[in-house]
């Protein structure tokens, strides 16, 4: 038990320290390649950031604990919207001006009410896996449509200075790609060990470790990004990661996941609460960012409701297990 513990704790540690550097090496051998800042920004930097839950969930699914990778990828969906972009805004109110951000938002909740209908069926197979990945496939296509559409978009703005700020030589981002990368996988193998040992000692399903301190862990370098980013102005890269984030999990994590080991029967729970609690939070989310007759905005008083959805969800998960 302390062991497992142990590794949860380094594989964290590991597994946020990595993903920075491969996040950040990736983009500037991107943009060492000639690629436009606004598509290293939508694509280079949303597929690395949902990196870690990509990673773990693949690691879950090939070890057979497809619930595992289930759990943290909706898990880290409603960690991003209600615990990150919750304590964001109570730091720093996130002002929506991208019209790119906005458009994503609408198609997020399509996604996510795909993935319901998908699921309702009480089981994920090869073929809904497959048309998970084909909806990435399009998601990546309209992210390189409109990014090129839009090259004076305020996010376009913000990824400028943001990859200016961290310029690095070719070989330097070489180099910090293939170790991130590296130690991306390394971890995600200590981290999804440990968490499936705590599962065990303690009696609890995949499904709920994989919502609960796995989502956690995998969500932190978004959680980490967007404060940053807040902080420094840059509104529409805090939310736009978010949003970025949770589109790859569904599309993405969810959709390798299942190609590795489909689950063929599904707890009740997955729909009825979690993928319940993840629509809730987006519709939230897309009013928020609208506005809808006034500025689209996440205010001080609509973070702190972001993050009691967080603390009541979770609360309610440990109540289930005590009960």
């Amino acid at each position: 038990m302390v062991l497992a513990m142990t590794a949860i704790i380094a594989g964290f540690i590991l597994l946020v320290w990595s993903a920075d550097r491969f996040v950040e090496g990736a983009a500037s051998t991107a943009g060492h390649a000639g690629l436009p800042s606004i598509l290293i920004g939508m694509v280079i930097v949303g597929f690395g950031t949902s990196a870690p839950e990509m990673v773990v969930s693949a690691m879950a699914a090939s070890d057979g604990n497809p619930d595992l990778a289930l759990g943290n990828a909706l898990g880290s969906n409603i960690v991003n919207i209600s615990l990150i972009l919750g304590v964001t805004a109570i730091i720093a109110p996130i002002t929506v001006q991208s019209k790119i951000v906005k458009n994503e938002l609408p198609l997020l909740l399509v996604v996510v009410l795909f993935l319901g209908y998908l699921l309702y069926d009480g089981a994920l197979s090869v073929i809904d896996a497959s048309l998970l990945l084909g909806g990435l496939v399009l998601f990546l296509a309209w992210s390189v449509y409109s990014g090129m559409k839009s090259p004076s978009d305020t996010l376009k703005t913000e990824f400028d200075t943001e990859l200016k700020s961290h310029a690095m030589s070719l070989g330097k981002a070489i180099f910090w790609l293939i170790v991130g990368l590296t130690l991306l996988i390394i971890s995600s193998r200590i981290l999804v060990w440990g968490a499936v040992e705590i599962a065990t000692a303690l009696g609890v399903s995949d499904l709920i470790i994989g919502l609960t301190i796995v989502a956690l862990g995998t969500s932190l370098p978004e959680l980490a990004a967007s404060i940053i980013a807040a902080k420094k102005g840059e509104h529409d890269i805090a939310i736009g990661n978010v949003v970025g984030s949770n589109m790859f999990n569904i599309l993405a994590v969810i959709g390798i996941a299942g190609i590795i080991e489909p689950i063929p029967h599904i707890s009740t729970d997955v729909l009825y609460r979690d993928w319940s609690v993840m629509l809730v939070l987006s519709v939230m989310l897309l009013v928020m960012a609208y506005g809808f007759g006034r500025q689209g905005r996440v205010n001080r008083w609509e973070g702190g409701v972001l993050l009691t959805s967080y603390i009541a969800y979770n609360g309610y998960l440990v109540n289930s297990i005590i009960n």
